[in-house]
């Protein structure tokens, strides 16, 4: 493991995150922090895969799927800034901050150069696989950040589309992948994550640490910054019309739809 390449990263990811801070600051909108954040972590894992010593076809398959992923979703989030208000999970954020909120969402973005360099390990690990390429693994996880990629491209495109129609402030999306799952770009986000362990799979011990990637992006996205944030924010903007939602559809795994009847309990 290239010990002194890792340690750069991680400094150039806490860099990008005091520089997404410092944009917060000057423009207001915390939409910019994720375009920055998903850009970073792009870079990040390029920069791996180009200077790990794995087989040359992977790192190449790796630096392919890390590039396209960060810049559809960094230009997603960002076109998303420039035409909306601010992130109502920043938002909230913030205003539960108050005047302390400067410097906590300092530490915060910080925290999230965590997060980040946890990600970019796992790409690192993936590239610097030596075993012969392809093996049946590989071909799995490519397979896996195709239906990811293109999953979460659909579900923001349906998403997108919904909100430009009558009634969107006050109604839920129900169209498309948004009928089993109420976050569906979010599953297709984690899913892509699954890749970079089945790429990194071989006998070194350090590859065992991948899986650290897609679980550390299934608590955050179900359990801290994701789901529960966003969720908060539309009951209170949509309230029972929401609350129906949560009944009738799973949050995050894609299922069978319920009957209204059911209980909310039974959904999780």
């Amino acid at each position: 493991m290239d010990y002194l390449l890792l340690a750069f990263i991680a400094i150039c990811l806490s860099l990008a995150m005091t520089g997404a801070w410092t944009v917060q600051r000057e423009t207001g909108a915390s939409g910019w922090v994720d375009t920055i954040w998903s850009f970073a972590v792009g870079l990040g894992g390029i920069g791996a895969a180009t200077f790990a010593d794995g087989a040359f076809d992977r790192r190449v398959a790796v630096i392919t799927i890390i590039a396209a992923w960060s810049l559809r979703l960094g230009y997603h989030i960002g076109a998303r800034t420039r035409g909306g208000g601010e992130d109502p999970r920043y938002a909230k954020l913030v205003e539960g901050w108050g005047d302390s909120a400067p410097w906590r969402l300092f530490v915060f973005l910080q925290v999230q150069a965590l997060a980040a360099f946890i990600l970019v390990l796992a790409v690192y690990l993936a590239a610097a696989n030596t075993a012969l390429y392809p093996r049946a693994s590989d071909f799995i996880a490519i397979l896996v950040a195709v239906i990811a990629l293109g999953g979460e491209a659909i579900s923001d495109v349906q998403l997108a589309r919904f909100r430009k129609t009558p009634g969107a402030k006050t109604a839920v999306c129900e169209i498309g992948f948004w009928r089993y799952s109420r976050h569906p770009n979010y599953f297709f986000e984690w899913l892509g994550w699954c890749a970079w362990p089945l790429f990194a799979l071989s006998v070194s011990p350090w590859s065992w640490l991948s899986p650290l990637a897609p679980a550390l992006m299934y608590w955050l996205l179900v359990h801290v910054s994701g789901i529960p944030p966003l969720e908060e924010h539309m009951l209170r903007s949509r309230g029972e019309t929401f609350r129906g939602l949560q009944i009738r559809v799973n949050a995050f795994f894609p299922g069978p739809r319920k009957p209204q009847s059911r209980q909310q309990g039974d959904l999780q």
